[in-house]
């Protein structure tokens, strides 16, 4: 069984692409595994508690979860996760987080997914993706350590994390709140970028469909 997570709205977005794909393949099969849609409070305190009662609930033979990079072009496989958190904006309980993730834990851990092969087969697809050596240090990272330090003792066979670009709608209410007040700004091109989720949920067909094949 594959668990899929998704993150809730944060920082002003009230819809978020990971949530939806989330709730999307929910019940679906990939590879003749069947997947789990699993929804995450934008918060380290839940996050920390959510973890271990999944994985005990589920036992998944897989983990990848999912979220946003506002800006990114592209589709983002994440080779590491790391036991740091530094967050720029507060979580969804207001709450500022800077430090270990897991104090006493290891510093990282590289995912066992075959993330050149899904890079391969995602841009075979016609998506375009790329790797990453960093998670951030926010949500997304924090979320990804805690699976990957709890599977360690378990029989997970692999944890990974993709992150997602904005929806398209998303850029268009963005251009739309830039026109209303003028103190906001558009920092960079990036901040442009968008994909359509149905490239994303082919996105993750086609890298799921991969890392089950070679890590069977």
């Amino acid at each position: 069984m594959i668990l899929l997570t998704g993150f809730g709205g944060y920082g002003g977005q009230g819809s978020n692409p990971s949530s939806l794909l989330a709730d999307r393949l929910d019940g679906s099969r990939i590879g003749g595994h069947e997947v789990v849609g699993r929804i995450l409070p934008v918060g380290l305190g839940a996050v920390r508690r959510d973890v271990p009662t999944l994985l005990d609930e589920l036992q998944p033979d897989l983990v990848l979860s999912l979220g946003l990079w506002p800006g990114e072009p592209v589709i983002r496989l994440e080779r590491l996760a790391t036991n740091h958190c530094d967050f720029e904006i507060p979580d969804m309980g207001d709450a500022w987080h800077k430090g270990p993730v897991r104090p006493g834990r290891p510093d990282a851990y590289l995912t066992a997914l075959p993330m050149d092969l899904m890079q391969r087969s995602i841009r075979d697809m016609g998506v375009p993706c790329r790797t990453s050596m960093s998670a951030g240090t926010y949500l997304c990272n924090a979320l990804y350590y805690l699976f990957s330090d709890e599977c360690q003792s378990r029989s997970t066979r692999a944890v990974g994390f993709m992150h997602l670009p904005y929806l398209p709608s998303q850029v268009a209410a963005l251009m739309d709140d830039v026109l209303a007040d003028p103190a906001l700004e558009l920092h960079q091109r990036s901040d442009l970028a968008s994909m359509a989720l149905a490239d994303m949920e082919r996105a993750i067909h086609a890298g799921l469909s991969c890392a089950l094949e070679e890590i069977a």
